[in-house]
């Protein structure tokens, strides 16, 4: 019986999956042509960015929309409705520091950030050995729905969980699907990152939740459209980082915009995949952009700023740093992702865009020194196999070749790929690598050697997986699909939805591990994302082809 209902799911997941590449729904490059045409035009009757109805493109900040999450092989019934933390003042003010004004609501069926953390602890507790933490950073309710529409080719649902995408779709074993608050501690903490302290705890706006006017649900707009941006005159709440954010769902506290598993104080907090290193899981971070931004980061490091990028990378790699001066960390047994390509010419000294990188600054490489490098790698006596773009040669073959090798000889894995902008190429909505227009009016163009040297997210995962599996005690992966963020910080709907579809790919090599081994009684995979932006759809049917 057990089997047969194993191959009922696995089928209704596989029709998902083709449903999802149909070439009837990717006919032309429809949305590359909205996209174009709406920012040529600076206007589209389908759709905007932000609340300004008569302007497409211009808010390319975060905002505060209710996050969805999916989790499989875990229920939410212990964080979500009547055991949400927003129907309770006393864990509010546990939460916050304090009671947010207007941030109680008795009937909340939605629950916070930080109960990612919990829910991932809960399942070690429940026996899981394998933890999947998928984030698609940026991506948003909206953001959600806009990539099922034009993977399923119909508008199909306008509220709750929908479907068309795999990871919406997806039946193989017990799913659950809710929605979070993301709201900081603060916005506004200063920090100095040489000494590694906070120098105005509280920063200078405090966050919070207020559901009339941000919306009891993802799908629900509020009565005041500009609260979720941070501008409301009725009532400000600070918004979310990816900084404050992922340390919600890594540490399980609440935190200023920019720290990196620090507490609003400036005291540092152990990530969950150090705890679980600790009892011998091994653990690993993918990510399709750089590798020591703050969400990777936050699975492992500690800083007071997320942009002292060398010094992240060395807490991730396991080298001391300005966090971890005389005890560095042990260091994650895989890192894959980017910021091996951009040209080290330009960050020959302080940079103006090296905001936080403090006095330690090597010139060179923003995100890992070439000193670094050298220290990591088994050539030079380090623990990693080391696998980085390399001209002429196909990223995803070589990747697999050092996981294979790597988990052969019980090595550690470090992958570092990317083009000059330091992410992997962006993928469109119609599965292809010819970006459009952005907010700036241009759009990034690729040569064939950079789509064929870099491996996909997708990729990545399955070489992580590779090495991971290969500790008898279990494993913790955290896998970003971080150009969700960059397309919309760039109100940039091509992008956005063709970021999507490769994070849904990435979560299908996921599941095609698990389904391999059988494995979902004792496997967990949150499905979630870090925060949202403003993307609203007035016309969602006009993202399918005519």
């Amino acid at each position: 019986m057990r089997l047969s209902r194993f191959l009922v799911f696995r089928v209704v997941s596989l029709f998902a999956i083709v449903l999802s590449t149909s070439p009837h729904v990717v006919a032309g490059d429809h949305v590359r042509e909205l996209q174009t045409k709406a920012i040529a035009e600076k206007h589209a009757d389908w759709g905007h960015w932000g609340y300004r109805e008569e302007t497409y493109a211009g808010w390319t900040r975060h905002s505060n929309r209710l996050i969805p999450i999916y989790t499989f092989g875990l229920s939410l019934d212990a964080v979500a409705g009547g055991n949400s933390a927003y129907r309770d003042p006393v864990r509010l003010h546990q939460l916050y520091g304090r009671l947010p004004e207007a941030t109680h609501n008795p009937s909340a069926e939605y629950f916070d950030q930080t109960d990612v953390y919990a829910l991932q602890k809960s399942a070690v507790a429940a026996g899981k050995k394998y933890i999947v933490l998928v984030i698609f950073d940026g991506m948003d309710w909206q953001t959600t729905w806009a990539a099922a529409i034009h993977a399923s080719g119909h508008v199909g649902y306008r509220e709750g969980r929908g479907a068309g995408l795999a990871f919406q779709d997806y039946r193989g074993t017990a799913t659950d699907f809710g929605f979070f608050v993301t709201s900081p501690h603060n916005d506004g903490t200063e920090f100095d990152v040489d000494a590694q302290i906070v120098k105005t705890p509280g920063g200078k706006l405090r966050g919070g939740y207020d559901p009339t006017l941000g919306g009891p649900t993802p799908w629900t707009r509020g009565d005041d459209p500009t609260y979720l941006m941070g501008e409301s005159e009725i009532r400000k709440q600070a918004v979310t980082d990816s900084a404050s954010s992922a340390t919600s769902m890594t540490s399980g506290i609440k935190t200023y915009n920019d720290a990196i598993n620090v507490d609003a104080e400036g005291r540092q907090v152990v990530p969950l995949a150090r705890e679980l290193q600790a009892r011998s899981f091994a653990v690993g971070v993918v990510t399709s952009v750089p590798i020591s931004h703050a969400t990777p980061a936050c699975a492992y490091a500690n800083n007071v700023s997320r942009d002292d990028f060398q010094d992240l990378t060395r807490d991730l790699v396991g080298l001391a740093s300005v966090a971890h001066r005389d005890e560095p960390l042990p260091g994650l047994d895989v890192l894959l992702g980017c910021g091996g390509a951009e040209e080290p010419a330009a960050y020959t000294a302080k940079h103006p865009g090296l905001v936080e990188q403090g006095n330690n600054f090597v010139p060179g490489n923003r995100y890992l020194t070439a000193a670094d490098l050298e220290r990591i790698d088994v050539d030079h006596g380090g623990e990693y196999q080391v696998v980085r773009r390399t001209a002429g040669a196909n990223g995803a073959e070589l990747l697999a070749a050092a996981s294979h090798e790597a988990a052969e000889k019980g090595r550690r894995l470090f992958g570092f790929f990317g083009v000059p902008t330091a992410h992997l190429p962006f993928q469109t909505a119609d599965g292809g690598y010819d970006p459009a227009p952005g907010v700036a009016g241009t759009a990034e163009n690729y040569s064939a050697a950079e789509i064929e040297e870099n491996p996909t997210l997708a990729d990545m995962t399955r070489a992580a997986l590779t090495v991971l599996e290969t500790d008898p005690d279990g494993f913790w992966l955290m896998v970003e699909a971080g150009d969700v963020d960059w397309a919309n910080h760039d109100d940039n709907l091509d992008n956005s939805i063709g970021a999507v579809k490769s994070g849904d790919a990435a979560f299908r090599a996921v599941v095609e591990w698990v389904e391999a081994r059988n494995g979902w009684d004792e496997t967990a995979v949150i499905v979630t994302a870090d925060h949202g932006h403003y993307l609203v759809l007035e016309r969602p049917e006009s993202l399918l082809p005519p």
